[in-house]
């Protein structure tokens, strides 16, 4: 070979090296890491100085979970908190995920919302942890007595199973996480919400879902409420879920458009004015089947409007279920026959027995909880132990670390409004500008709780979240779908095992896609092509789209100091 011909050779090679290491650059920092002991020996490692005395390591075996071969560990933090740590033996590439926990825990449970189609989480790249939060769910109430175990649900678990986690990281492989996430929806997302507020440090990016993030209002007047509303003088449900489709379809009649596009979904729920009334039966109607009758009507605005006390002139609660949600309040507070129990009252109950206010009232019913500004300010006591409303921020945002916030609009459980109001709660303390340095939201048309639903359900925030702390993408469109089977987050308590799942009242609609944007952001549509194809939507104006109002719990979106003991 002539030497003119091994320059350009060489020429070429170097070329081809550096096209490759273009490529390859942006992965290899995070290369698989192998482990440098055996599974087995990690039940020698000590946690005790994290967990105090009675804290241990389990159990730890090697199995096999969708391809990924991992090392399973399952332990103990004293008093009673159990944790697992999924950590994989071939595919480890230095990142750690940690999930949350929905309803009131006492399960352990890895599951990654938002999370479809995430790529890394497919292929074994995390070591993944979970906690039950420190209680069994089949001892669904008294563990509300005992100080330590409020300590731990409230805020302590995932705290120190973070610990315990990254101890057993370094011990298994002779190295750190590169990077390390929250996810968790529900309670899940009061748990996230929680990480970021009183341990800034824990998590480098951290997707908050519906986070019941207002512990003490959701849980007593919310749900209390929607339970209450639905109950006649004899304890009988008065609207069954065979009316919701009724219900629905009219809500879907008089708004549905008022985003642009007519496609089963509310995208701005805020636009809607529906009334009740105007499906309401005519006086001597013999048969009621396609209308509701005057005491489902006043069930139906109850719902809507949520609890008022007028003495005090205010609402109780930051927002209800909205338009467009219809048909997922069955089994929650909108029960297939009278008989039947509902969620929430399910999960009103103990909390109000024994962990809302500062004495357990283990007598306490549902019918006694008062609807007053009276009742809201005794559970304010506990505001600054179970809520994690805080906007008191500063330490997560300098350190450049980031947040999502998502929520279903067709949620029933926790209302967006919720979320919103919290949203506008940091903008307002810490300013638009550094907001959006650190926090995305995006809010899932025709979703459901956490999942599932008529609408969009199914997305993937785990994967922008990963490229915004490793290579400071910021978020912009994410693409939803509706592709997702509705599953209810955990597995359900014993008494609901019998509660059909709210797809049963489902409608049909199109396989569609659409591109979400943060909030206030909307999506339009082009006006050309099918209006499920999410190439034919562009970005909107920005507008408020989900209602927020004044209520007499207002100010406990803010700043406050957090309490440890109650």
């Amino acid at each position: 070979m002539s030497q003119m011909r091994r320059v350009r050779a060489y020429v070429a090679l170097g070329v081809l090296l550096l096209l490759l290491i273009w490529v390859i650059w942006p992965n290899s920092k995070m290369g698989i890491v192998y482990p440098t002991i055996s599974c087995a020996s990690l039940t020698r490692v000590n946690i005790t100085d994290i967990g105090g005395n009675g804290s241990s390591i389990i159990s730890a075996e090697e199995t096999t979970s969708q391809n990924i071969t991992m090392c399973t560990v399952k332990g103990v933090l004293a008093p009673a908190i159990h944790f697992q740590v999924n950590l994989p033996l071939k595919t480890w590439t230095q990142r750690y995920l940690q999930t949350g926990c929905g309803g009131l825990c006492g399960s352990i449970t890895l599951d990654s919302y938002a999370s479809d189609g995430c790529l890394p989480l497919l292929g074994g790249s995390f070591v993944i942890a979970a906690t039950d939060m420190g209680h069994d769910q089949n001892d669904p109430s008294s563990w509300g007595l005992d100080s330590q175990k409020r300590i731990d649900f409230a805020y302590r678990a995932q705290h120190i199973t973070s610990l315990a986690a990254r101890r057993l990281i370094k011990s298994f492989y002779g190295q750190n996480e590169r990077y390390s996430y929250f996810n968790g929806c529900s309670d899940g997302g009061r748990e996230a919400l929680m990480t970021v507020q009183r341990y800034p440090r824990d998590f480098d990016g951290v997707i908050a879902g519906a986070p019941a993030m207002l512990f003490q209002v959701q849980n007593t007047l919310f749900h209390g409420w929607l339970a209450r509303s639905n109950m006649d003088t004899n304890d009988k449900a008065i609207l069954l879920s065979g009316k919701l489709p009724v219900l629905h379809q009219a809500v879907m009649d008089a708004c549905d458009t008022l985003d642009g596009v007519k496609d089963g979904i509310i995208a701005s729920p805020a636009a809607c004015k529906f009334n009740p009334q105007s499906i309401e039966c005519a006086v001597d109607a013999a048969d009621t089947t396609n209308c509701l009758t005057t005491t489902e009507v006043q069930v139906v605005q109850k719902i809507y409007a949520g609890p008022k006390d007028d003495q005090a002139r205010g609402y109780l609660t930051a927002g209800q279920p909205l338009y467009g949600s219809e048909l997922n309040w069955k089994g929650v507070y909108v029960p297939d026959s009278p008989e039947q129990p509902l969620f929430s009252t399910f999960i009103v109950l103990p909390v109000l027995q024994y962990l809302a206010f500062m004495l357990p009232m283990p007598e306490f019913t549902i019918q006694e909880l008062q609807f007053t500004n009276q009742t809201l300010d005794a559970l304010r006591a506990r505001h600054p132990f179970f809520d994690a409303t805080n906007t008191k921020i500063e330490d997560f945002v300098n350190d450049g670390r980031k947040l999502i916030l998502w929520h279903g609009l067709a949620d029933p459980h926790i209302s967006p409004s919720n979320t919103v109001s919290y949203y506008n709660a940091l903008v307002r303390d810490l300013g638009r500008d550094k907001v959006d340095k650190f926090l995305r939201m995006y809010l899932v048309p025709g979703m459901s709780h956490c999942m599932g639903g008529d609408g969009l359900n199914t997305l993937d925030l785990l994967s922008a979240m990963i490229a915004w702390v490793e290579e400071g993408k910021a978020p912009t469109a994410i693409i939803a779908s509706n592709a997702a089977k509705p599953i209810p987050p955990g597995p359900p308590p014993k008494e609901f095992e019998n509660i059909d799942l709210p797809d049963d009242l489902s409608v049909g609609l199109p396989n569609m896609t659409r591109p979400l944007y943060p909030y206030p952001i909307t999506s339009k549509y082009t006006g050309q092509g099918s209006i499920y194809d999410a190439t034919n939507w562009k970005q909107g104006p920005s507008v408020e789209y989900v209602p927020t109002r004044s209520w007499l719990g207002g100010n406990l979106f803010g700043r406050y100091d957090f309490i440890d003991r109650t």
